[in-house]
């Protein structure tokens, strides 16, 4: 299974997951139709099903072109996102498995940034090859969604599912937000060497226009402030010794920076 990153609207990443031996297809989170189709075409796949993380706009807003090109594709969602997702026909929930090119994904319900998120894990096939986690607007690299329909509690536990995966597993987020996120971080962990040398790292890449997506988790674990509540000196910047207080405070200063 080989993963393409597409770039759409501002800054949207769309995901295909290509499967050259039945030149087969899927999408995760499809923003917008036409780089979509425009890859397809380049590729000859055809495209056999989407995988949605969440309802919102720009994961969804390429579904039903895509539907109208590709008739007998399979549209997935979480349970909770009937109605919401266009052209949705299977209802997952925590735990529940989906297969694509022989490989098969983990779905993790992640509510948070929405009510009823999730992701897709698909572990490694064998020993020395990564994982790949698709969690839309859950976990970003160096950050983590808004709180739109959940709780401070809830993020918690679902990054804590996310922060529970393998270190070399692959984070493909949904946006290019990565360079803001770690400026915001140093703010609350300047002292930090991981994080200072990653912002370097990133604020080179960007400089030349590149993506900064996927990262890995373990990378994530060290420097992103919404893995690392338990760390004192985050406590001590929000002045909290509970985890989720912690976690909750950090998104506030993260929605006011």
């Amino acid at each position: 299974m080989q993963v393409f990153r597409i770039s759409a609207l501002s800054d949207n990443y769309i995901f295909l997951l290509y499967d050259n031996k039945q030149n087969i297809a899927a999408v995760v989170d499809p923003a917008e139709a036409k780089p979509v189709l425009t890859k397809l075409h380049e590729l000859k796949a055809e495209l056999v099903a989407i995988f949605n993380t969440h309802h919102h706009y720009d994961h969804v807003g390429g579904n039903q072109q895509l539907i109208e090109k590709f008739p007998q594709l399979i549209v997935y969602g979480g349970s909770s996102d009937k109605g919401r997702i266009p052209g949705q026909k299977v209802f997952l929930e925590d735990g529940d498995r989906v297969s694509f090119s022989h490989r098969t994904a983990e779905v993790l319900f992640v509510p948070g940034h929405t009510r009823a998120h999730i992701a897709y894990y698909f572990p490694p096939e064998k020993s020395g090859e990564t994982g790949e986690l698709f969690c839309g607007d859950t976990l970003f690299a160096g950050g983590c969604g808004r709180l739109f329909e959940g709780t401070p509690e809830q993020m918690v536990n679902s990054l804590s599912k996310i922060r529970a995966l393998p270190d070399d597993t692959r984070v493909w987020c949904a946006h290019e937000y990565t360079l803001n996120n770690l400026k915001f971080a140093l703010t609350v962990d300047g002292e930090n060497p991981e994080l200072q040398q990653r912002l370097k790292q990133v604020k080179a890449h960007r400089s030349r226009e590149e993506a900064t997506v996927p990262s890995l988790l373990g990378l994530e674990k060290q420097t992103n402030p919404f893995l690392r509540w338990e760390e004192p000196a985050l406590q001590l910047a929000t002045n909290s010794r509970d985890s989720v207080q912690t976690f909750a405070r950090l998104r506030g200063m993260k929605d006011r920076y």
